[in-house]
């Protein structure tokens, strides 16, 4: 694939963002209709990368609804207290992925009520093998841009445990839609966005609660603009990160995701962060979402996010497709 046809590629992959989410919410109600759900009283996510990031979103969704913790962890081992009141959810797209498959392992051996969201792979076969719960999605693309697809589906796992009310599906039906109607718009506010980062180095901000969106922007911005960047959450980051802006300069570009549902008093604090970080550098950049409902403004944030990603990679004119790092790092893992 030649970088034109690439950018092409990614081009209509981010474009059919919407309709994933539209085919993505079918997949989760059929699926969730032979699931043998039992009583919980915590939750494990398990993920890497794209395939991770879901868990994150999903706790933070219904931070304010949920009755029980939910966790999310990145690495081939499991906490302590997972055991049989814990639902584990392992979600690989690929179904290979090797920490998901470790965490899984030890799930099993701890009793805990398994479901899987994959496209394939082992974990596709192990659910098979041992009657878990699972949500299989499409495959055949980059893992990254099947977020569409694969994120939601742990709102429909919390749901079908009894840990959520089901209002979440209207909201993703209309936050799928809301994002087709304001499509031009987001891609000029991204295409702006990204001309005014240029060649900085991001500097993505939020306030906790939204920190998911922060770290999908981050990765995307990694992968498909093959750039360095970073990401932290207030007001924590009010307490130790905004000292070191005493060394920050023109070369960093400053990205403050602002909602409706900021606490005022991180309000307050995103305004006194932005004058101090001005006294370094002059760009500094607001994201504010569109939309009625928290899944609505996450999901715009998560598209507009994609979009200026894509168009870092087009002003910066790199293959916003390839990850050639990653596959030549597994290939070498391989070799054990």
């Amino acid at each position: 694939m030649t970088k034109q046809e690439a950018i092409k590629e990614m081009e209509r992959l981010i474009d059919a963002f919407p309709d994933n989410m539209v085919e993505a919410i079918e997949i989760g109600k059929k699926a969730v209709e032979n699931f043998k759900p039992r009583p919980v009283k915590n939750v494990l996510v398990s993920g890497l990368g794209g395939s991770g990031i879901g868990g994150k979103f999903a706790s933070q969704l219904v931070w304010d609804q949920c009755t029980v913790p939910i966790h999310v962890v990145n690495d081939y081992r499991i906490p302590a207290w997972v055991g049989e009141d814990t639902l584990f959810v392992a979600c690989s797209y690929s179904g290979n992925t090797e920490e998901t498959l470790s965490t899984l392992a030890e799930a099993m051996t701890k009793g805990a009520s398994i479901s899987c969201v994959t496209s394939g792979g082992k974990l596709e076969l192990l659910a098979r093998e041992n009657d878990f719960n699972m949500i299989k999605i499409p495959s055949g693309q980059p893992p990254r841009t099947s977020f569409g697809y694969n994120a939601l589906q742990q709102l429909f796992i919390l749901s079908a445990y009894g840990l959520i009310d089901k209002d979440f599906v209207s909201d993703l039906s209309a936050a799928a839609q809301l994002l087709k109607d304001e499509k031009g718009i987001i891609k000029t506010e991204a295409a702006a966005i990204a001309n005014k980062i240029g060649n900085r180095i991001p500097v993505i901000y939020s306030e906790t609660y939204f920190e998911a969106v922060a770290v999908r922007f981050r990765q995307q911005i990694n992968e498909n603009a093959k750039t360095l960047c970073w990401h932290h959450a207030l007001p924590e980051m009010n307490h130790n990160e905004l000292v070191s802006w005493a060394g920050g300069s023109k070369d960093y570009a400053v990205v403050i995701i602002r909602t409706p549902e900021d606490h005022p008093g991180t309000v307050k604090r995103m305004e006194l962060s932005k004058e101090i970080i001005s006294r370094y550098t002059d760009v500094i950049i607001e994201l504010k979402p569109k939309g009625a409902t928290r899944i609505e403004m996450v999901y715009y944030l998560i598209h507009l996010a994609d979009w200026i990603s894509f168009y870092m990679a087009v002003e910066k004119d790199v293959d916003p497709v390839e990850i050639d790092v990653i596959d030549y790092f597994k290939a070498e893992l391989a070799k054990g």
